[in-house]
């Protein structure tokens, strides 16, 4: 039994991040490195992101490989958790949480989710890690979480979400982060239709992408013409990826001529690294920018919101 080598290293990044002294910018996810236990640790072993987790922050804040991820992670966890609160405030009384991996939110926002029905899907061996660790660190599943474990080989998420207790007719949020990109196009559009087609109008979703330029670019990537320390690094990425490859991007600055045709509409879009990025999650109190990167012109990491119907 063993956990997608990407889930970790997400939650890996979140718990980094967690630790940035500044309250305006640190990754609001403290649970995110409770839920690493020995098991998840041995699987990443040789990453940095590991290490990072036994070492003061100070001393790991000039490695790329460790603040390149944690900062990504802040912009995406920090924008979720917008959207996710704003839908508990407006009264949304389901939410869905695909490829849940080490997600938090359903302990972390507990409180707020006692009235409400949260469903986490996963792979069955990913999840099973999960609630194992979920034991562990809560002492108990939580009564308002439903877990989903669903084999895409041999069942359909509408299968498995009417097995988890899923109601049609409420008003549902859904996340789906860190997703996208390991999938088929076509199943990226089948969910997305079953999801406008299954939820009530104003049911909205959040997922991250990237472009199919940056898909096509990862393709015909030449290794031996970086930098010593960028080729390390993508080294470790391709190695981090190799069961679990980046294949799906969205045509570039088309979301919404993507998403309409399958029932949706953009609310809004941030690529990782824009200007309202950094000035909105990763900008201390103080005016230096975690990880020292300014914003930059071209995205190809982005999130977005859209609503249904």
């Amino acid at each position: 039994m063993r956990a997608s080598q990407t889930s970790i290293w997400a939650a890996a990044a979140r718990a980094v991040g967690a630790r940035e002294p500044d309250p305006r910018v640190r990754n609001p996810d403290w649970l995110a490195e409770r839920f690493i236990g020995p098991e998840e640790r041995a699987v990443l072993a040789d990453h940095p992101l590991i290490a990072a987790l036994d070492a003061p922050f100070d001393q790991v804040q000039t490695n790329m490989e460790v603040v390149g991820p944690a900062r990504l992670l802040i912009s995406r966890t920090r924008f979720i958790d917008d959207r996710f609160e704003a839908a508990l405030y407006d009264g949304t009384g389901q939410f869905i949480i695909m490829g849940a991996g080490f997600d938090t939110r359903a302990y972390r926002f507990a409180q707020q989710l006692a009235h409400a029905h949260v469903i986490e899907v996963d792979q069955p061996d990913t999840q099973r890690l999960k609630v194992e660790r979920v034991r562990k660190v809560m002492g108990d599943l939580p009564a308002h979480v439903t877990y989903a474990p669903i084999d895409f080989t041999k069942a359909s998420l509408g299968d498995g979400l009417a097995a988890a207790g899923y109601n049609p007719p409420s008003r549902t949020f859904f996340i789906w982060e860190g997703v996208t990109m390991y999938l088929p196009a076509d199943s990226v559009r089948d969910t997305l239709r079953w999801i406008a087609t299954n939820a009530p109008s104003g049911s909205s979703i959040v997922f991250d992408y990237t472009y199919d330029s940056i898909i096509q670019m990862i393709k015909t990537l030449d290794l031996e013409k970086l930098p010593d320390v960028a080729r390390r690094a993508a080294l470790r990425l391709s190695k981090l990826t190799a069961n679990e490859p980046w294949i799906f991007g969205l045509p570039d600055q088309k979301e919404e001529e993507f998403l309409s045709p399958l029932g949706f509409q953009v609310r809004d879009i941030m690529g990782m690294s824009s200007r309202e990025a950094v000035e909105k999650y990763l900008t201390r109190t103080d005016g230096t920018i975690f990880g020292g990167m300014p914003a930059a012109d071209r995205q190809a990491y982005l999130i977005l919101e859209a609503v249904s119907g």
